[in-house]
């Protein structure tokens, strides 16, 4: 299989991973997050001791960052549902930093409470990268705990979670901690002076904006003799709705943020479209679609178009087209910038690592005391790819509203995961007969 067919966002954070053992920590990255001056005078920074939750590919991926971001970080404490993850991650940390990764045996911490126990270790931040249904209940525990976050995306797979997000945020406000979001692209530096004319009024009011996120196939774990129904879904979490969100929340969701980024974040008032899987249908799969094509209409008229595939063999395309009153804007993420009309504009992409922005810019927050919160916004854009999902699934037009308000949740409370859970992964939705309200 070709796991990175059509998808550059993958290909980044792998080769980021693969070298960033060979990176000098404290280098430029370190200075342009605003340390420099305490680096060249010689003070020691105050420890931030973090603790990962979910040690994956991105979760190791955004300890690795966290250490680059300040010099005073220090990895104490590791959290996973698999102890194989786990000691991959350690062993991937400490290649980086033997110095600071400091996680003994006591602050290795397996199973469902996992989270937890690392929250309770006296970590300053947190670090979220598990599956997505367990993002709102680990964050809410977070902000209650008194911690600054960075919270993956999407932060949600059903409207339950996304209003434990909302009022998590909230929350986290009156206290005073930083949420950074895992929606990269937001921190990407082209992507900021592009998005940042068309809200300036460069392409005039906003008519529609059209988003595609299309490339290949991803990775899938074949069943062991000695696992449970429950451990093959979480092995394949990507697979299964009530794990990931299908793949328009837990991938295309970064297309539909730009969207809405476009939009001013202003919230749609329906949706409507249609979704299904023609090439991925071998029972691997769980019960995930492979494309969507979804609607979104806005209160003065204005449309959002977004469309996503995951598909071997297909062409790839991330790119976000904005139609306004006065001119338009192309952006082909990554690569050329372009705006054409009244004020036209053009550019080659910059290149800073997004990823690693996102910590620069979470641990400044915490240095300086001037929190930053994406709540509120990271909320509502999984709330979008939710409400896609919805309306592909169901083949019915659906109102924000109703999406929002609804109280159907599509995994199990967190206080009753366990190895023996018994828990089936619903058939695949079939439009005009599956009913998501």
């Amino acid at each position: 299989m070709n796991k990175n067919n059509g998808n550059p966002e993958a290909t980044d954070r792998r080769s980021f991973l693969k070298t960033s053992g060979l990176v000098m920590l404290g280098s430029t990255l370190a200075y342009q997050s605003g340390f420099a001056a305490n680096i060249l005078s010689g003070v020691a920074k105050p420890q931030i001791k973090v603790g990962l939750i979910g040690c994956g590919g991105r979760g190791t991926g955004a300890a690795s960052q966290a250490l680059e971001a300040d010099p005073g970080v220090v990895i104490t404490a590791l959290g996973d549902i698999f102890e194989d993850r786990l000691e991959e991650a350690h062993a991937a940390l400490l290649e980086i930093s033997k110095d600071r990764v400091k996680v003994d045996k006591k602050h290795r911490f397996i199973g469902f409470d996992a989270y937890q126990r690392v929250l309770d270790s006296g970590v300053d931040v947190v670090l979220l990268a598990t599956p997505p249904n367990f993002r709102p209940d680990h964050l809410t525990a977070a902000i209650n705990a008194g911690k600054h976050a960075f919270c993956e995306k999407p932060v949600a797979v059903d409207a339950p979670g996304v209003r434990k997000v909302l009022a998590a945020a909230k929350k986290a406000k009156e206290k005073g901690l930083s949420i950074v979001s895992g929606f990269c692209f937001r921190y990407d530096a082209s992507n900021r002076k592009a998005f940042g004319k068309v809200l300036n009024g460069d392409v005039g009011e906003i008519r529609s904006v059209s988003t595609f996120r299309n490339g290949g196939g991803l990775w899938s774990k074949p069943r062991q003799p000695d696992w449970t129904d429950v451990t093959f879904q979480l092995r394949n979490w990507y697979y299964h709705s009530w794990l990931s969100g299908d793949f328009i929340v837990e991938q295309a969701v970064h297309s539909i943020d730009m969207m809405q980024w476009a939009m001013g974040d202003k919230l749609p008032i329906k949706a409507t479209g249609t979704g299904g899987r023609q090439a991925r249908v071998d029972p691997i799969y769980g019960n995930v679609y492979d494309h969507f094509a979804i609607e979104y209409e806005y209160a003065n008229g204005a449309k959002g178009y977004h469309f996503c595939r995951q598909q071997n063999g297909t062409s790839g395309r991330n790119s976000v087209d904005v139609m306004g009153a006065e001119g338009s804007a192309f952006f082909s993420i990554g690569s050329k910038y372009e705006i054409t009309g009244k004020n036209q504009w053009n550019s080659a992409a910059e290149q800073n690592n997004m990823y690693q922005t996102q910590h620069n810019e979470l641990f400044a927050s915490i240095r300086n005391g001037k929190p930053v919160n994406d709540g509120e916004w990271m909320a509502n854009s999984s709330m979008l790819a939710i409400l896609g999902r919805m309306v592909g699934y169901s083949g019915q037009t659906i109102t924000w509203d109703d999406a929002f308000n609804s109280n159907k949740e599509l995994g199990p409370k967190i206080e009753d995961y366990n190895w023996n859970l018994k828990w089936t992964t619903e058939p695949v939705a079939i439009p005009g007969v599956t009913k998501v309200l």
